[in-house]
C-alpha cells in the first residue's frame, strides 16, 4: 500500500471554561471517592457557546493548521471527513458547511456518524484507503465533541454525576499521500450486538425527537453496567495488541499512547495492561474532561505543539466507542 502521512494537526477549544461549581454550586460533595485520584472528576472543562456550530469549530481548528503549513484549504482538500457527536442539522452532517467556511470544494465529503470515541483512528483508515487507492491526494479529518455545553449543561441533567465529566472541543488532522510521518497501520473491531447498550434517554420517556418537557440525556443500559466496564477495560489493550502484531512491533516499543479519556480508571487500566508507564500515556482529562472522539486528536495536537512528541516517536492512538460496539487503534511514526 502506498505511504500515507499525517502532515498536520490542529485543535480548537471553546472559550468558556467551566468548573465544578457549575454542576454543584456551593455544595460540591465532600465524597472520599471524589477525592481519590482515580475517581475524581476533572477540575475544568470547556463548553460550547450558545449557537456555536460544529462547522465553526472545525474551521477554527483547521485554518491555523493550514496557515502554519503555508497553504490554503482551497485546492488542497480532496476528502473532508467529519465525526460530530451532536449534528446541527437534522438530516445533513456539517461537512458541506465546514467546507464552505474553509473555502474548499472537496470531491469527497463524508459525515461519519459512527465510531464515537474511536472515530479518529477509523477516519485515518478511511482517508488512507481513499488516498492509497488513488481516489484522492489529501484529506482533512475532523472530530467535534459538542454535547457538554448543549446536553450535559441542561438544568435537569447537569446535577447528574456523569454530567461533569464531558468537555467540548475539536481536533483535526491533515493527511496526504507520501510525506514524512507515515501511518503505519490501523486496526478496527466492530461488535454490533452491543450497539444498543448506550443511547439517548429522556426523563419523560419520549423519543428524543418527539415533543415534550423531558430533557435529553445519554445513558448506558443500567443492567449491563458491570459488563460494559469489563468490556471497556479489555477492548483498548486488545485492539492495541492486535495493531502491534499487524505492524510487527511490541507494545513496549510504543513511545506515546493517546487514547479516548472516559475516566482515570480506564486510563490506568489500559496503560497497565500494555506495560506502559504513565509518562508515555498522554491525556488532557483533568483540564478538558472527556472529549469523546475529539480527545485523541486534541491531545495529539497539543502534545506536538508542546514538544512532548519527539522526532521518530511511535505514536499509537486508540479508543473504544459507546458501550463497546466499536474499537480502533492507529500507529503513526512521527517526524517533527
Amino acid at each position: 500500500m502506498s505511504s500515507v502521512s499525517v502532515m498536520g494537526l490542529g485543535s480548537y477549544l471553546p472559550a468558556a471554561e467551566v468548573g465544578l461549581d457549575f454542576f454543584y454550586g456551593d455544595t460540591i460533595p465532600d465524597d472520599p471517592m471524589s477525592n481519590s485520584p482515580l475517581f475524581r472528576q476533572p477540575r475544568t472543562r470547556r463548553h460550547v457557546a450558545p449557537g456555536e456550530r460544529a462547522a465553526e469549530m472545525i474551521r477554527d481548528a483547521a485554518l491555523p493548521m493550514f496557515e502554519r503549513r503555508g497553504i490554503s484549504p482551497a485546492g488542497n482538500v480532496d476528502v473532508l471527513i467529519t465525526n460530530v457527536l451532536l449534528p446541527d442539522g437534522l438530516f445533513t452532517g456539517c461537512g458541506a458547511e465546514a467546507a464552505d467556511l474553509l473555502g474548499c470544494v472537496p470531491e469527497w465529503i463524508i459525515d461519519l456518524h459512527n465510531g464515537g470515541c474511536a472515530s479518529f483512528p477509523y477516519m485515518l483508515k478511511l482517508a488512507r484507503t481513499l488516498i492509497a487507492g488513488g481516489e484522492a491526494r489529501t484529506a482533512l479529518i475532523c472530530n467535534v465533541q459538542n454535547t457538554a455545553g448543549q446536553v450535559f449543561a441542561q438544568p435537569g441533567v447537569r446535577t447528574a454525576p456523569h454530567a461533569a465529566v464531558p468537555g467540548d472541543g475539536c481536533g483535526v488532522a491533515y493527511v496526504t499521500a507520501g510525506g514524512h510521518s507515515p501511518l503505519l497501520g490501523v486496526e478496527t473491531r466492530n461488535t454490533p450486538s452491543v450497539a444498543t447498550d448506550l443511547g439517548p434517554a429522556t426523563s419523560d420517556g419520549r423519543r428524543f425527537w418527539e415533543p415534550g418537557q423531558g430533557e435529553l440525556d445519554v445513558r448506558f443500559a443500567e443492567d449491563k453496567t458491570a459488563e460494559i466496564i469489563g468490556r471497556g477495560n479489555a477492548l483498548v489493550p486488545d485492539v492495541v495488541n492486535d495493531l502491534c502484531k499487524r505492524i510487527t512491533v511490541s507494545p513496549a516499543d510504543i513511545d506515546v499512547l493517546i487514547t479516548n479519556q472516559p475516566n482515570r480508571i480506564f486510563l490506568r487500566t489500559w496503560r497497565d495492561a500494555l506495560g506502559l508507564e504513565p509518562g508515555r500515556h498522554l491525556d488532557t482529562f483533568d483540564r478538558l474532561g472527556n472529549l469523546y472522539g475529539a480527545g485523541a486528536p486534541v491531545t495529539f495536537a497539543e502534545a506536538v505543539r508542546d514538544g512532548r512528541i519527539h522526532d521518530g516517536d511511535l505514536v499509537v492512538l486508540a479508543g473504544f466507542a459507546h458501550a463497546g460496539d466499536f474499537a480502533a487503534a492507529a500507529a503513526v511514526r512521527w517526524r517533527s
